[in-house]
């Protein structure tokens, strides 16, 4: 702080401090602070620049301060803007108020940027017919969207290009009425196009009767979108449409509206394809014409009102600083809305709610690069949760991220869907398309060694049993073919495979390999009975010497999780996410465990007192206790047969040589069991003398 206020001194200006979210900010609380951000150090704002798009706030606003037009608004454009309103302005506490309106009073009249805004400002009152000393920024709008009017009047009564619509006054009807059965009619005459070709396809082109079929048991009137989609009428070498008769029903209507828009059409029995060619010609040359027409006005009516906004300019500029100008530095120069926890005044880059597994997330932000974002979200150290929505009304689309801050992850899991509520209240449906795994909280740290053991044991025990079920399936289908070759096998073939099989001989039992497994499994017993001997007396020795040993095991499984957990918490940081999404953030965004909880909001149920009556039966508290205490009963007795037995092995030192002679004697019995001594070869008898 000291080399903050140090720095700061030598401009000249005494700036105020407050710690907002764990880290020392700047405020930006009166009106002479903002006439003085030209002398605060750059270092200190906790934003350096920001996009124009994709943030809850006038774009005209943002697109006013974008002085260079290159989609973001840096430092100096913020600075550029202060220092134009200490030109205009008389009092710039004025800003603090958020009003869109301004008196004339409030305006420099002896400075050039206060006379135009002036002149501007009566020029507008002025063809309002309004006669007061004040302007607001639906005076303006009202005042421009006149004069766009007048504009495309005054283009409508220019206009000298001769054009004799098709139809007349008619036009737009036909217009309509051809576009609606437009690809319904070009299918139908490729249909008849294909049955020309080969009449051997008309059944498969005609209308498909399995399909009327699976709906004819139904209310066939509310199966008019599956009746639509067969052919608009049945295909014919001829090629002539029918106007009257033999149309599909769900297009009878639209077909009769085509008959009374053209008079080409009307009397005739059947149209063919040059009939409809002709039709479509004079119908696209008419909306060819309108929007060439349109877009030329357009164009010229845009040019007129952009040279009249800029005349204008100063007044509209002045009354949109009025109104978010303060709200902007406090989501730039200080992060205050964001800390402020108000949800009328919520952070710009706040896009809005997702509500999904019984809790809502209140900090989501839009998403403008996925690949960007996820690449560096993981510095953020949240628990991130990104999804793709789509609006229920109007089919828009776009991705956010929303970060879990409290309550447990148990329930998530990609392709889970949710629902978002954006800032104006409209709903969009939300599925998770990637989740960024960080600790929420230390308590849910605690739990996630055996949540994520549990799942391995799981996944592996799943895993074992789809593959020994394939393999048995395997081993089946096997015997099975094995079976079946076998019948047809010769049977002298069989049986000297059997012979052959009982003639294979048996593997001889070799008792020294197993007395080495005898061995090895006694020693295992034995460093088992003596761990299992220290463990009993380290628990008999004091009463609370197993609150100890259950308090380090979950030390052990636990700590190190909750040691992560607690440190990533303490350097959650909010900084990442948005600087992926354009943002050039210049300080720390922290999201600490406090601050956290309030950012999502849990399902909270009152107390039910009636008895679920599809509830699981529960095992009654008696019984419960007697089994822990049968339980508590063995463990113990254990333990005190362990140490009273000396069931652990412990090898005595050799006191006499009795004893040593005696295990020499055991070692040769032992010795001459698994190694067999051969007996000596009889001598051969001596030849007898001759």
């Amino acid at each position: 702080m000291a080399k903050i206020n140090n720095l700061i001194s030598k401009s000249g200006y005494d700036w105020k401090y407050s710690v907002v979210g764990g880290v020392t900010r700047v405020n930006i609380e009166t009106g002479n602070d903002i006439a003085h951000l030209d002398e605060l150090d750059q270092k200190l704002w906790t934003v350096l620049s920001c996009p124009v798009k994709g943030l809850e706030f006038d774009e005209k606003t943002l697109a006013m301060l974008d002085s260079d037009k290159d989609g973001k608004i840096r430092v100096g454009e913020i600075v550029a803007a202060a220092k134009w309103l200490r030109e205009v302005l008389s009092d710039m506490d004025y800003l603090l108020e958020g009003n869109d309106n301004i008196e004339f009073g409030a305006v420099l009249a002896n400075t050039d940027e206060g006379k135009s805004v002036l002149a501007a400002a009566e020029m507008i009152l002025k063809a309002l017919g309004k006669d007061k000393k004040s302007i607001s920024l639906a005076d303006v709008d009202e005042y421009m969207a006149i004069y766009e009017e007048k504009c495309k009047n005054e283009y409508t009564a220019a206009e000298s290009e001769p054009y004799e619509a098709p139809y007349g006054d008619g036009s737009d009807a036909a217009e309509a009425a051809v576009n609606a059965v437009r690809a319904k009619v070009a299918d139908w005459f490729m249909r008849c196009k294909l049955v020309q070709f080969d009449e051997e396809a008309t059944a498969a082109l005609d209308v498909q009767v399995e399909g009327i079929a699976a709906i004819s048991a139904g209310n066939l009137s509310e199966e008019v979108d599956k009746i639509s989609a067969q052919p608009l009428a049945r295909p014919t070498k001829e090629a002539c449409l029918p106007l009257q008769k033999g149309i599909n029903p769900a297009w009878q209507g639209a077909m009769a509206a085509l008959v009374a828009a053209v008079p080409e059409l009307q009397g005739k029995e059947c149209m063919t394809e040059e009939d409809w060619n002709a039709v479509t010609a004079k119908v696209d040359a008419y909306t060819a014409w309108k929007s060439a027409g349109e877009t030329a006005m357009n164009e010229t009516i845009a040019a007129q009102v952009a040279e009249h906004a800029a005349a204008i300019g100063p007044v509209e500029r002045l009354l949109r600083y009025c109104r978010d100008y303060f709200r902007l530095l406090h989501n730039y120069v200080v992060f205050k809305d964001f800390y402020r926890r108000d949800d009328s005044k919520l952070a710009v880059f706040q896009a809005g709610k997702l509500y999904i597994d019984q809790r809502c997330c209140d900090l989501c932000v839009k998403v403008s690069d996925m690949g960007k974002s996820t690449a560096t979200a993981g510095k953020s150290g949240m628990y991130l949760i990104y999804c793709h929505c789509t609006a229920k009304n109007g089919g828009a689309q776009m991705d956010i991220v929303a970060a879990l801050t409290d309550g447990e992850i148990g329930g998530l899991h990609e392709g889970k869907n949710a629902i978002f509520y954006d800032r104006s209240g409209q709903d969009w449906d939300a599925t998770i398309t990637k989740i960024v795994d960080n600790p929420i909280s230390v308590r849910q740290a605690f739990w996630s060694p055996y949540r994520k053991f549990g799942n391995w044991v799981s996944d592996k025990i799943t895993k074992s049993a789809q593959e020994k079920e394939g393999k048995q399936f395997e081993n089946m289908t096997s015997k099975a073919d094995s079976a079946s070759t076998n019948l047809t096998a010769k049977p002298e073939g069989a049986a000297a495979d059997a012979a052959a099989a009982d003639k294979k001989p048996a593997t001889p039992f070799d008792i020294a390999k197993f007395a080495g497994i005898f061995a090895a499994i006694s020693l295992a017993f034995g460093a088992i009975g003596a761990a299992l001997g220290m463990l009993g007396s380290f628990i008999v020795a004091k009463w609370y010497n197993i609150i100890l040993l259950v308090a380090a095991v979950v030390i052990l499984i636990s700590g190190p999780s909750m040691l992560l957990a607690w440190l990533k918490l303490r350097k959650r940081n909010l900084g990442p996410v948005l600087n992926a999404n354009g943002w050039a953030i210049n300080s720390d965004v922290k999201v600490n465990t406090t601050f956290g909880k309030t950012l999502t909001s849990m399902a909270k149920y009152p107390k039910v007192v009636a008895k679920d009556p599809f509830a699981d039966k529960k095992m009654p508290v008696w019984q419960k206790c007697l089994i822990w205490i049968a339980v508590l009963a063995v463990v113990f007795i254990l333990g005190f047969r362990l140490i009273e037995h000396r069931w652990v092995w412990q090898p005595k030192p050799v006191e006499t040589e009795e004893v040593a002679d005696s295990i020499v004697a055991d070692s040769i019995v032992v010795d001459s069991v698994a190694q067999p001594v051969e007996a000596p070869a009889e001598a051969p008898a001596e030849a007898p003398a001759e």
